[in-house]
Protein backbone atom coordinates (compact mmCIF):
# COMPACT_ATOMS: atom_id res chain seq x y z
CA UNK A 1 0.00 0.00 0.00
CA UNK A 2 1.64 3.42 -0.98
CA UNK A 3 -0.07 6.67 0.77
CA UNK A 4 2.40 8.51 -1.86
CA UNK A 5 0.58 6.87 -4.71
CA UNK A 6 -3.13 7.49 -3.27
CA UNK A 7 -2.38 10.57 -2.31
CA UNK A 8 -1.35 11.56 -6.00
CA UNK A 9 -4.09 10.22 -7.03
CA UNK A 10 -6.71 11.46 -4.80
CA UNK A 11 -5.31 15.21 -5.87
CA UNK A 12 -6.35 14.36 -9.91
CA UNK A 13 -9.70 14.47 -12.13
CA UNK A 14 -10.29 11.23 -13.31
CA UNK A 15 -13.25 12.14 -15.17
CA UNK A 16 -16.11 10.28 -13.14
CA UNK A 17 -16.64 8.82 -10.02
CA UNK A 18 -16.12 5.27 -11.03
CA UNK A 19 -12.99 6.12 -12.46
CA UNK A 20 -11.81 7.89 -9.24
CA UNK A 21 -13.27 4.61 -7.48
CA UNK A 22 -11.15 2.11 -9.36
CA UNK A 23 -7.73 4.25 -9.76
CA UNK A 24 -8.21 4.63 -5.68
CA UNK A 25 -8.66 1.20 -5.68
CA UNK A 26 -5.73 0.21 -7.34
CA UNK A 27 -3.43 2.96 -5.90
CA UNK A 28 -3.85 1.12 -2.35
CA UNK A 29 -2.68 -1.99 -3.68
CA UNK A 30 0.80 -0.16 -5.73
CA UNK A 31 4.23 0.30 -4.40
CA UNK A 32 5.72 3.54 -3.71
CA UNK A 33 6.87 3.70 -7.66
CA UNK A 34 3.08 2.66 -8.79
CA UNK A 35 4.52 -0.70 -9.63
CA UNK A 36 3.47 -4.00 -8.22
CA UNK A 37 -0.27 -4.03 -8.76
CA UNK A 38 -2.10 -7.61 -9.07
CA UNK A 39 -5.22 -7.62 -8.65
CA UNK A 40 -7.76 -9.71 -10.44
CA UNK A 41 -10.85 -8.29 -11.84
CA UNK A 42 -13.33 -10.05 -9.32
CA UNK A 43 -11.75 -8.54 -6.54
CA UNK A 44 -12.09 -5.13 -7.91
CA UNK A 45 -15.67 -5.94 -8.49
CA UNK A 46 -16.15 -7.30 -5.27
CA UNK A 47 -14.49 -4.03 -3.36
CA UNK A 48 -15.69 -1.18 -5.69
CA UNK A 49 -19.16 -3.34 -5.84
CA UNK A 50 -18.48 -2.28 -9.46
CA UNK A 51 -19.92 -4.34 -12.14
CA UNK A 52 -18.26 -6.80 -14.50
CA UNK A 53 -17.88 -4.62 -17.49
CA UNK A 54 -17.44 -1.48 -15.40
CA UNK A 55 -14.29 -2.74 -14.36
CA UNK A 56 -13.18 -4.10 -17.68
CA UNK A 57 -14.08 -1.35 -19.40
CA UNK A 58 -12.64 1.11 -16.79
CA UNK A 59 -9.24 -1.20 -17.12
CA UNK A 60 -8.94 -0.71 -21.00
CA UNK A 61 -9.60 2.90 -20.52
CA UNK A 62 -6.73 3.34 -18.18
CA UNK A 63 -4.71 1.07 -20.30
CA UNK A 64 -5.01 2.77 -23.33
CA UNK A 65 -4.78 6.12 -21.62
CA UNK A 66 -1.24 5.29 -20.20
CA UNK A 67 -2.65 5.58 -16.55
CA UNK A 68 -1.80 2.20 -16.21
CA UNK A 69 0.96 -0.18 -18.13
CA UNK A 70 0.67 -3.88 -17.71
CA UNK A 71 3.91 -5.05 -16.74
CA UNK A 72 3.31 -8.77 -16.57
CA UNK A 73 1.39 -11.75 -15.16
CA UNK A 74 1.33 -14.16 -12.27
CA UNK A 75 -0.30 -17.40 -12.16
CA UNK A 76 -3.09 -17.71 -10.32
CA UNK A 77 -6.27 -20.31 -9.71
CA UNK A 78 -8.01 -19.11 -12.47
CA UNK A 79 -5.07 -19.20 -15.10
CA UNK A 80 -3.18 -16.06 -13.95
CA UNK A 81 -3.40 -12.13 -12.65
CA UNK A 82 -1.97 -9.30 -14.57
CA UNK A 83 0.27 -6.87 -13.15
CA UNK A 84 -0.06 -3.19 -13.60
CA UNK A 85 1.63 -0.21 -12.81
CA UNK A 86 0.39 3.24 -12.21
CA UNK A 87 2.20 5.98 -14.55
CA UNK A 88 2.83 8.14 -11.44
CA UNK A 89 3.69 10.82 -15.22
CA UNK A 90 0.77 10.38 -16.68
CA UNK A 91 -1.40 11.16 -13.11
CA UNK A 92 0.55 14.12 -13.03
CA UNK A 93 -0.21 15.30 -16.08
CA UNK A 94 -4.15 15.30 -14.96
CA UNK A 95 -6.05 18.25 -13.46
CA UNK A 96 -5.38 18.89 -10.29
CA UNK A 97 -8.62 18.98 -8.17
CA UNK A 98 -6.87 21.28 -5.75
CA UNK A 99 -8.88 24.82 -5.15
CA UNK A 100 -6.94 28.01 -6.66
CA UNK A 101 -4.63 30.11 -4.59
CA UNK A 102 -6.18 32.90 -5.15
CA UNK A 103 -5.58 36.61 -3.92
CA UNK A 104 -8.55 37.68 -2.09
CA UNK A 105 -7.33 41.05 -0.32
CA UNK A 106 -8.37 39.95 2.98
CA UNK A 107 -5.54 40.20 6.23
CA UNK A 108 -4.27 37.62 8.52
CA UNK A 109 -7.63 38.08 10.44
CA UNK A 110 -9.76 37.70 8.12
CA UNK A 111 -11.40 41.02 7.87
CA UNK A 112 -11.25 43.19 4.39
CA UNK A 113 -10.28 46.48 4.91
CA UNK A 114 -10.82 48.98 2.21
CA UNK A 115 -8.08 51.62 2.48
CA UNK A 116 -8.93 54.51 5.07
CA UNK A 117 -12.04 52.52 6.44
CA UNK A 118 -9.67 51.79 10.18
CA UNK A 119 -7.16 49.59 10.97
CA UNK A 120 -6.92 46.44 13.21
CA UNK A 121 -5.94 48.42 16.20
CA UNK A 122 -8.91 50.35 16.21
CA UNK A 123 -10.28 50.35 19.51
CA UNK A 124 -13.91 49.27 21.23
CA UNK A 125 -15.45 52.14 22.26
CA UNK A 126 -16.55 51.42 26.37
CA UNK A 127 -19.72 50.60 27.44
CA UNK A 128 -22.09 53.21 28.08
CA UNK A 129 -24.49 51.08 29.56
CA UNK A 130 -25.75 50.94 33.17
CA UNK A 131 -24.86 47.45 34.51
CA UNK A 132 -27.42 47.37 37.28
CA UNK A 133 -30.95 48.72 35.98
CA UNK A 134 -32.52 50.83 38.24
Amino acid sequence: MSWKVANLCAARRFGSPVRKQIIMFLADKASDDGSGIWCPKGTIQRHTELGETTVKRTINEFLDEGILIETGRRACKNGFTVVYRISLAAVRTLESIAEPDDETGSTEDGVYREPGTGSAADPVPPSTADPKPS
